[in-house]
């Protein structure tokens, strides 16, 4: 695990960051189904969010790693983009962000997935510290150990 000297703690509850949409004729290809486009919009959009909540500061997108398209969304069904820190590194923060189409029934089905590197901008647009990340549940301590993989093969 990577050491700060910034004593500063962040919670991963604290950026929880979740957008509804019902999907709109403008949103959807000729085939009716939701253009991958808009979803990655939407996706980087939430995972700002999340960090800009995190950071307490602006944030900017520096890498969109691992998206995943696993089923199509269609016209008129609602679509739920969720995102949450998982991992800080000095300056950076790793984004979760899901993408679910909700049933009525309130059932979700997970449609896409991303984790999403954002770093945390002083007032001269350069990169500052971020709060260390203190995973609480075993889900956070799971995702923060698999995050902080991810982190140290991006380094090499």
């Amino acid at each position: 695990m990577e050491m700060h000297t910034d004593l500063r703690t962040g919670r991963s509850a604290d950026s929880i960051t979740e957008f509804a949409q019902i999907i709109r004729m403008e949103n959807v290809n000729g085939a009716g189904r939701l253009f991958g486009g808009h979803l990655m919009v939407w996706m980087d959009e939430i995972a700002a969010v999340s960090a800009r909540r995190y950071a307490k500061g602006p944030v900017t997108t520096a890498c969109v790693e691992n998206l995943r398209f696993l089923h199509p969304a269609y016209r008129n069904e609602t679509l739920v983009v969720t995102g949450r820190v998982i991992y800080t590194g000095k300056t950076s923060m790793e984004v979760l962000v899901t993408a679910e189409v909700e049933r009525y029934s309130g059932e979700r089905e997970l449609i896409a997935d991303s984790h999403v590197i954002l770093v945390a901008l002083d007032e001269n647009d350069h990169p500052c510290a971020v709060p260390v990340l203190v995973p609480e549940t075993d889900l956070e301590k799971t995702l923060f150990e698999e995050a902080n993989i991810r982190h140290k093969n991006r380094i090499k």
